[in-house]
């Protein structure tokens, strides 16, 4: 099980082995997450940026969300408290996605016990369950890391997976990006040749995670002993996809973390417009 419910977490507020983290972000707004996280959040929670603290700065290469310095990232999880023996529970407000990425990167850096809040801020407080502005103070811990490697594909993976077909590509942007009818974020327009598309957002419904027995209807015709690679726009709204595989009992999945802005950084990197 990946998820937790708000019910779950609302029992255990005062549970010192419990660490919540507000992963909330805006795209268009880059305040946002922590200005709302300031005003209210669940209890207990600290916060978590997409832009400062779970990505480092673009380059070339690597996307629109490199993967951030984990040694950074190490420290501040342990400035936050938290380590490796807590149970990490972590929400956004509704779009899951950056939850998800927080929850994927504790994963790969070997953290056995985090999950996503399913239905995330926006179930809390349509409970009426407690919320605050108060900034917790934790004591210092330390993290240990220890990497999951094996969650992670590089480009290379990804062309390899072209040429010798030895992985599914899934991208799981909105199907017109994937068609390259529209795009508003990257100069190219289209897909990795040969992904399939599954977007993201059809693994929800009414702002909770799909079953594990819809989840395992999304990808029907994927077999389960596949290796599966996944990406998106730049390694963010992949993430959800790859929680919902694992929900349905595939066990080789990877994130392409560059993702699509990755791969058209490299100008003799074909990219296709035909869907599946």
């Amino acid at each position: 099980m990946y998820f937790k419910s708000i019910e779950w977490l609302k029992e255990r507020l005062e549970d010192e082995n419990i660490r919540i983290v507000d992963a909330t972000y805006s795209l268009n707004d880059h305040s946002y997450g922590r200005r709302t996280y300031e005003q209210k959040h669940i209890p207990g929670a600290v916060h978590f940026d997409l832009a400062h603290d779970l990505s480092d700065k673009v380059q070339k290469h690597g996307g629109r969300h490199p993967l951030p310095d984990f040694q950074k990232l190490k420290q501040k999880l342990g400035q936050a408290g938290i380590n490796e023996k807590m149970t990490v529970i972590t929400y956004d407000r509704g779009e899951n996605c950056f939850a998800s990425r927080f929850w994927w990167l504790l994963k790969y850096m070997g953290h056995p016990d985090v999950y996503v809040l399913d239905g995330g801020m926006e179930s809390w407080e349509e409970s009426d369950f407690p919320i605050t502005d108060t900034i917790p103070d934790y004591k210092p811990v330390h993290f240990t890391i220890r990497m999951n490697h094996d969650m992670l594909a590089d480009i290379a993976d990804v062309r390899a997976a072209l040429d010798k077909q030895s992985a599914v590509l899934i991208d799981s942007r909105a199907r017109e990006r994937y068609l390259g009818l529209i795009e508003p974020l990257d100069r190219k327009p289209g897909h990795i040749p040969g992904a399939i598309n599954h977007e993201w957002t059809d693994g929800f419904k009414d702002g909770k995670w799909k079953s594990r027995e819809e989840q395992i209807s999304r990808f029907s015709e994927l077999d389960k002993d596949s290796k599966i690679i996944v990406y998106c726009g730049s390694g963010v709204s992949a993430t959800p996809n790859i929680i919902a595989l694992l929900e349905a009992g595939y066990k080789h999945v990877k994130l392409y973390a560059g993702s699509y802005s990755d791969w058209i950084s490299y100008p003799e990197n074909p990219v296709s417009k035909e869907g599946n």
